[in-house]
């Protein structure tokens, strides 16, 4: 008799009928994560077991039935509170087609709570987690309505936003993620010394410029694999030294390979 093979802790599915959506279900898992971000809204669930949701307004516990909400290049951690094992479920919601479902003026979206305690959220992300494994685009549609009006403002100008030195890096940071420049080059285009310039720069956005530009590598890295590039292609078009180099990086932050991640999961749970 052969033995069932043990259930995968972590799996992302990507349904074509939903081609601006991602669900990732976490499941029983001992994973702990360091301080990231993503391109898209992400939208969670805690399932089981307890963590430590960290985020720019301070740090909170979450528990089974809470809501985590995050904003697009928001820098968060969710960890668990003790050595053990929690599951979750996280959607990931592509910020530009998102801003083109509300009205013609909107722009980012902040939310006003990023841990939320009440049935009516749970609800909503449960019925959302249900629709993209269904891959039901119409049945997806209410509860995140329902949680952009309960949750969802216009969001106002980073802080990062306010600081031109601090502006400007972040401008060349995003438009080359896989450029070589330096943290000295970043540096001196802003007339500051390297030091001085990663303190600014970590005081101004919550890291270091070099955490920055990994976070951004990682994020387009994972857009072209689930786009179907190959990893050797990713980890070139990325700015990775080699494809070693993307492995390593890539299951630090997402506690999965990438090849594993660009297997995804279009069918049901």
């Amino acid at each position: 008799m052969i033995a069932a093979m043990p259930a995968l802790p972590h799996r992302f599915i990507r349904h074509p009928a939903l081609p601006w959506a991602e669900l990732r279900i976490s499941r029983q898992s001992p994973h702990g994560y360091r301080l990231h971000m993503h391109a898209e809204y992400s939208l969670g669930i805690v399932d089981t077991g307890t963590a430590l949701f960290q985020h720019p307004g301070g740090t909170e516990p979450v528990a089974p039935g809470d809501v985590v909400l995050i904003e697009p290049d928001t820098w968060h951690a969710c960890n668990p509170q003790q050595v053990t094992h929690w599951s979750y479920r996280m959607v990931y919601v592509q910020a530009d087609w998102l801003h083109q479902q509300c009205t013609a003026d909107s722009g980012p979206l902040h939310f006003v709570r990023r841990a939320v305690r009440d049935a009516a959220s749970r609800a909503a992300v449960q019925t959302l987690c249900q629709a993209l494994l269904a891959g039901d685009a119409a049945g997806a549609a209410a509860p995140l309505q329902q949680l952009l009006q309960q949750h969802a403002r216009p969001a106002a100008l980073p802080v990062a936003a306010d600081d031109a030195a601090v502006r400007q890096a972040l401008h060349c940071l995003h438009q080359h993620p896989e450029s070589a420049t330096s943290v000295q080059a970043l540096a001196q285009a802003c007339g500051m010394s390297a030091s001085r310039f990663i303190r600014h720069f970590k005081a101004a956005t919550g890291v270091t410029p070099g955490a920055y530009r990994l976070n951004l590598r990682l994020n387009g890295a994972r857009r072209l694999l689930a786009d179907g590039a190959a990893l050797a292609e990713a980890a070139h078009a990325m700015g990775f030294a080699d494809q070693a180099h993307l492995q390593r990086s890539f299951k630090a932050h997402h506690a999965l390979t990438p090849g594993r991640y660009a297997q995804g999961s279009p069918g049901r749970d």
